[in-house]
């Protein structure tokens, strides 16, 4: 039996979980602390950004959040933190 790479592995075992398989396909990752940050992995970089909104590619969709005091604490090419008072995301298809 040849060398299986991890990404195989793992749709292989989130099938047999009968989870979905957009899970590890690309998908965007999000995950919003209370209202203070935000979290995203595997975006495609920020479209627009102001203290009080700021939107960013998501592959498929635009993920746009919009608050007060909104500020870009840290990004990378894959995943970027947002910090503020955060008081709507939204996803836009």
């Amino acid at each position: 039996m040849g060398m299986r790479n991890l990404s195989q592995v793992g749709l292989e075992a989130m099938e047999r979980m009968d989870l979905p398989g957009d899970l590890t396909a690309g998908v965007p990752r999000m995950e919003l602390v209370g209202n203070r940050q935000f979290f995203m992995v595997q975006h495609k970089g920020v479209l627009s950004y102001s203290p009080e909104a700021i939107e960013i590619g998501g592959g498929s969709m635009t993920v746009c959040l919009t608050g007060r005091d909104l500020q870009l604490l840290a990004m990378t090419d894959g995943e970027l933190r947002i910090g503020g008072y955060i008081e709507k995301v939204e996803l836009v298809l």
